[in-house]
């Protein structure tokens, strides 16, 4: 479970850029973004493959999104093996440094986990999710919301 800093970091959250969202519907990355897609966030998918997915323009890399648009990223959010975690939190280092502020969070998708990633992208001042899913994240504590 996420901490309450973290969730509502993402519920404050408006734009998420999905590394890894894969083209294929069928695959966790495509039905957890379209959710999220579908409760209001901006997506940005980032796959080396793609040119478009779910609509949105689709980048090879954080270090592509042109700078107007990776200031507006809050969330980076991963689907791609442990192993290759690293340089993607570099890339939103990288991204961090250029604007000052964003991104505010990197989020490891369920079985993600690098620590060494993790602490680097908390040295430069992000919030960090390793391991759990963001879909039912976001579900449970909008389930929460609801009761209350």
């Amino acid at each position: 479970m996420a901490t309450s800093r973290e969730v509502e970091l993402l519920l404050g959250s408006r734009t998420i850029a999905v590394v890894g969202l894969s083209k294929d519907p069928s695959k966790e990355s495509f039905s957890v973004s379209q959710y999220l897609k579908e409760q209001g966030y901006r997506i940005i998918p980032v796959n080396p493959t793609a040119s478009e997915i779910l609509g949105e323009r689709a980048y090879p890399s954080l270090l592509e999104i042109p700078a107007e648009e990776a200031r507006r990223i809050e969330v980076v959010d991963v689907f791609r093996p442990s192993e290759q975690v690293p340089p993607i939190v570099e890339q939103a280092i990288q991204l961090r440094k250029a604007d000052g502020a964003n991104p505010k969070m990197i989020w490891m998708q369920l079985g993600i986990e690098n620590p060494a990633a993790a602490e680097a992208a908390r040295r430069a001042g992000m919030a960090v999710v390793q391991n759990l899913c963001v879909r039912t994240e976001h579900r449970r504590v909008a389930h929460a919301q609801r009761r209350v």
